[in-house]
């Protein structure tokens, strides 16, 4: 069964007493979030975020190749001018290699696919590596402050990678 009714009734909740409807459109604290899309890391709850604060970019793995696009447009038109990459523990991103995804898409779907997953073998170097590309990015500010963290999906505490 659909989990659509259980949120439109959430929504009906929600929206009777919404009072949040005058936000301006550019995040109030100037910051864009690359995030994993993991449903037990809640960026907005780990890093005491309200509606408004920051852009929040989530994707698999939380990789930037994946949020360039996101941070141009919040950089460029809404005046984002720091970022802040979280990756977690036990991400699902360390299970599989991009080749074996390949092949399972091949094996299920009989598709062909050239797409890279961003996989990684290694969780603090993949937030090494996010904050390095977004920072070398050509068609991203330069001098706006970069962090990478660890979010652990045990404990709820974050760890400063890079």
């Amino acid at each position: 069964m659909s989990e659509v009714p259980r949120f439109l009734k959430a929504n009906e909740r929600y929206a009777a007493s919404f009072t949040k409807g005058e936000l301006k459109m550019p995040p109030s604290r100037r910051v864009a979030v690359v995030a994993c899309m993991d449903a037990r890391l809640d960026p907005a709850r780990v890093l005491g975020l309200e509606e408004g604060d920051a852009h929040v970019i989530r994707n698999a793995g939380g990789r930037a190749a994946d949020a360039v696009r996101s941070l141009v447009i919040s950089q460029q038109l809404l005046g984002t001018r720091e970022v802040v990459v979280v990756h977690h523990t036990d991400c699902g991103m360390l299970t599989f290699t991009d080749d074996q995804l390949r092949q399972k898409v091949r094996d299920e779907l009989g598709a062909e696919s050239d797409t890279e997953f961003l996989s990684f073998t290694d969780l603090d170097q993949s937030v090494r590596d996010d904050v390095a590309a977004i920072r070398a990015a050509r068609v991203l500010l330069k001098g706006v402050p970069i962090t990478g963290f660890v979010y652990d999906v045990k404990t709820g505490r974050l760890r400063e990678v890079a």
